[in-house]
């Protein structure tokens, strides 16, 4: 099997799978109790109180709520239509906004987590990689130790404490803390008045927290991976060929050892993508960050099922475009893979 015979197969394999994904969290939907046809219902009946009778609804009346939420067809109908005549639901107007479709809504919020996600994806690797590096250059001495220590304290603390805390000591949410960066948001108020490099330091500005607290979440297990996998490189027999040949370790190390260790950091990035690009739900509620991990929850506990769906959807597409680019970085790093499985 070729490269080409490979990537085809790769794709084949990610369309089936992005269809099973798609179709359980559509049935998932179906089964959740307090959809909207319930929230309408109990809306239109009334609670009851304060005196006001609930009112009684027809079976005309359910019916018609039915049909409005495209929930009068069984449910393989159901996915025929959302996937085919609404585009995978984009289409479709959302629950809670009846005036915006979901994509209109995602579209929205998503550049927002996109701005977030490309700084932090880029500054993850430009810092664990060389740090990885630096400590196994280093194993064992003062530097590798005390950056261990600094690299598994932050690791113990969640991402959503550890912004907590910059938040505590940075935003001047008390007397002692230094106010040095806001309490949250995306931007300033008439941040569109603002000059470009007045934009640029705003955004910067309410961004600093935020990617930080991205960046912990893959720290440590980014840099230890890539300090071992450097380690086991250089413990190779090839390495020692090279040294024995006359060459430097430092030509042993960056000619040939340090391409064949960034094999398995290349496996982190799939999982990355999802993250970085679709939003941490829980780091945007800690700083009020309208983007796209703070929508789906806010779809999801509104039962808003469009915008939901669309979520799904759109995290499912970055995670396995995340696998594909994870095969193209096998490619290029390891030009000796065989592709029929062996090596």
């Amino acid at each position: 099997m070729n490269r080409l015979q490979y990537l085809i197969h790769r794709l084949l394999l990610l369309g089936v799978s992005f269809m099973g994904i798609l179709l359980v969290s559509f049935l998932f939907t179906q089964i959740v109790p307090g959809g909207p046809v319930e929230q309408r219902i109990a809306e239109m009946r009334g609670d009851g109180k304060g005196g006001m009778a609930s009112e009684v609804l027809s079976e005309e009346q359910i019916e018609a709520i039915y049909r409005t939420y495209h929930l009068d067809k069984p449910p393989l109908v159901q996915f025929k239509i959302w996937l085919v005549d609404d585009f995978f639901g984009m289409q479709r107007k959302s629950y809670k906004f009846t005036h915006k479709t979901s994509w209109e809504m995602i579209k929205e919020r998503f550049p927002v987590s996109l701005s977030f996600g490309i700084p932090s994806l880029i500054l993850t690797y430009v810092i664990c990689v060389p740090l990885g590096i630096a400590k196994a250059l280093k194993n064992g001495k003062a530097f590798d130790l005390i950056s261990s220590i600094v690299v598994f304290t932050l690791y113990a603390l969640p991402a959503f404490a550890f912004g907590m805390l910059l938040k505590l000591a940075f935003a001047g949410i008390t007397d002692q803390s230094f106010d040095w960066f806001p309490l949250g948001g995306f931007r300033s108020q008439g941040f569109e008045n603002l000059s470009f490099w007045e934009q640029v330091k705003d955004q910067v500005w309410h961004m600093t927290l935020p990617v930080t607290c991205y960046i912990i979440g893959n720290f440590a297990v980014t840099t230890l991976l890539m300090k071992n996998s450097l380690l086991e490189q250089i413990s190779q027999d090839y390495v020692r060929t090279v040294l024995a040949k006359g060459a430097t370790v430092k030509q042993a190390v960056w000619r040939h050892a340090f391409r064949n260790s960034l094999i398995p950091i290349a496996t982190g990035i799939g999982g990355i993508l999802t993250v970085m690009f679709a939003g941490s739900v829980l780091i945007e509620q800690v700083f009020n960050i309208p983007g796209i991990g703070q929508m789906s929850l806010e779809a999801l506990r509104g039962r808003d099922y469009p915008v939901f769906l669309g979520i799904v959807c759109l995290q499912s597409i970055l995670g396995l475009v995340g696998q594909l680019l994870t095969d193209f970085c096998y490619m290029f790093i390891d030009p000796r893979m065989d592709f029929g499985g062996q090596k």
